[in-house]
């Protein structure tokens, strides 16, 4: 999955929904599930990701909607094999945007 987000310190919830094509309830639902991410809060309640928020996101969504886990699924993958699953995960996602990059050089030429 490619996600097209400017490089920024924080991302409101509304452009990472726009970028993941859910709903923001969707990332409201995760953050109270998923103890890995912890976007922070202004003082009237906004959300605010980080980079690293926007990693973890990758990869629950990663878990859950591509390859199809259950919530308490990818809870157990997360806390049991989170280092070799996400450094599989980074090589698979930087494996793809390599090949992302050549089909746009292919199409140039």
């Amino acid at each position: 999955m490619q996600i097209n987000l400017p490089e920024k310190r924080y991302y409101g919830i509304g452009e990472v929904a726009k970028a993941f094509n859910v709903n923001t309830s969707l990332i409201r639902f995760w953050e109270k599930e998923f103890d890995v991410l912890k976007p922070k809060k202004n003082a009237k309640g906004n959300r605010k990701f980080t980079p690293e928020d926007i990693k973890n996101l990758k990869f629950i969504y990663h878990l859950v909607k591509e390859r199809g886990f259950t919530l308490e699924g990818a809870k157990t993958h997360l806390k049991e094999e989170k280092k070799q699953a996400l450094n599989t995960f980074e090589i698979v996602s930087k494996l793809e945007d390599i090949k992302n990059q050549l089909n746009k050089i292919k199409q140039h030429l």
